[in-house]
């Protein structure tokens, strides 16, 4: 790579809004993202990590009910 990568992220702050958001973009979907299969079979991983954490009390339900209350005033402010 020839050029430092703050070079080129000073050069990108200097396109104007919509550029940067294409860049953005752009830069985002080269990533590469898991195949369907690997992304499920992450999830599942996941989502038993955190039933685990549950049974063993590690982490704690919180009602629906509430969460929703608490983004309902992040929302507002």
């Amino acid at each position: 790579m020839g050029r430092k990568l703050e070079d080129l992220a000073q050069e990108a702050m200097e396109l104007a809004p919509e550029s940067r958001a294409a860049l953005a973009k752009r830069l985002l979907d080269s990533l590469e993202s898991p195949d369907p299969e690997e992304h499920e079979r992450l999830w599942v991983e996941e989502s038993a990590r955190r039933y685990d954490d549950l049974r063993a009390g590690r982490a704690r339900a919180i009602p629906a009910e509430e969460v929703f209350a608490k983004l309902a005033v992040r929302s507002r402010e």
